[in-house]
C-alpha cells in the first residue's frame, strides 16, 4: 500500500463523531464533509503511518501529498495531506515544492488550509531558499486572495530571520484591499513580528504610523494588539 493510501485508510478507519462532523462543516462552510475527527487526532494518525514506513523519497512524498489533497472525500484528508507534507522537513523546504504549495493554497481556498500551508510550508521554503521571496512578491499581487494571504503570512514562523523588506513588499500591494481575510493577515503578520523583541515592536509601530489611513482599522488593531 502506498503512502497516500495508507494515510487515507488510517483516517477513514478512525472513529469519527457525527455531531462534531456536522458542527465542523458548518463552522468551516466546507463543501467537503467532515468525519468528526479533531485535527490533533489526524496528526497522530499521520505520524503513526509515517513512522511505520521507510522515509519516502521526494517523488513519493509529493505524490502522496497531492493524492491525499486532490482525492479527499473528507476534509480531514486534506489535514492529513498537510501532516504528510510537514512530516518530511527536507522535502517540505525544497524549492521544488513551492508549485505544490501554490496548488494547495489555490484549491484549499479557506483559512484553515491556507494558513497552515503558508506558515509551515511556504515559510520553510522561503527560509531555506531566499530567492523564492520573488515568487511571494508575485503572489502578493495575484488576483487570488488566498495567494495574497499566503504571501503575507509566509513569515509567521521566521522570528529573527524575518525579511522586513519582503514583509513590506507583500503588505503594501494589499493595503487598499477590502477583503477581511487579507486585512487580518496584514495585522497578524505585523503583530507576530512585533512580538519578537522591542526593536521589532518599535519597527512595527513606526510602520503602522507611516501607513496612516492607508492601513485599514482591522489591520491596525491586529498589528498593535
Amino acid at each position: 500500500m502506498d503512502l497516500a493510501a495508507a494515510v487515507r485508510d488510517a483516517v477513514r478507519s478512525a472513529a469519527g463523531d457525527p455531531v462534531r462532523a456536522a458542527a465542523q462543516q458548518r463552522y468551516m462552510r466546507s463543501a467537503l464533509p467532515f468525519r468528526g475527527l479533531a485535527v490533533p487526532t489526524v496528526r497522530t494518525l499521520v505520524r503513526g503511518v509515517v513512522r511505520g514506513r521507510p522515509a519516502p523519497g521526494y517523488a513519493e512524498w509529493s505524490a502522496a501529498v497531492e493524492a491525499l489533497w486532490d482525492g479527499a472525500e473528507f476534509r480531514e484528508e486534506r489535514y492529513a495531506a498537510l501532516g504528510v507534507a510537514r512530516s518530511a522537513p527536507e522535502h517540505a523546504r525544497a524549492e521544488a515544492s513551492l508549485p505544490l504549495y501554490r496548488h494547495l493554497v489555490v484549491t484549499g481556498a479557506w483559512w484553515d488550509l491556507v494558513d497552515e500551508t503558508a506558515a509551515h510550508l511556504v515559510g520553510a521554503v522561503l527560509r531555506a531558499h531566499h530567492e523564492t521571496a520573488e515568487d511571494l512578491r508575485a503572489w502578493a499581487r495575484e488576483e487570488d486572495r488566498w495567494l495574497r494571504r499566503a504571501a503575507i503570512l509566509s513569515q509567521l514562523r521566521s522570528k529573527e530571520y524575518t525579511d522586513r523588506r519582503l514583509l513590506v513588499d507583500v503588505i503594501e500591494p494589499n493595503l487598499a484591499d477590502p477583503d477581511v481575510f487579507v486585512r487580518k493577515a496584514i495585522g497578524w503578520a505585523l503583530r507576530q513580528y512585533a512580538h519578537l523583541d522591542d526593536a521589532a515592536a518599535a519597527w512595527v509601530r513606526d510602520l503602522v504610523a507611516g501607513y496612516g489611513q492607508r492601513l485599514s482599522p482591522p489591520s491596525r488593531r491586529e498589528a498593535l494588539r
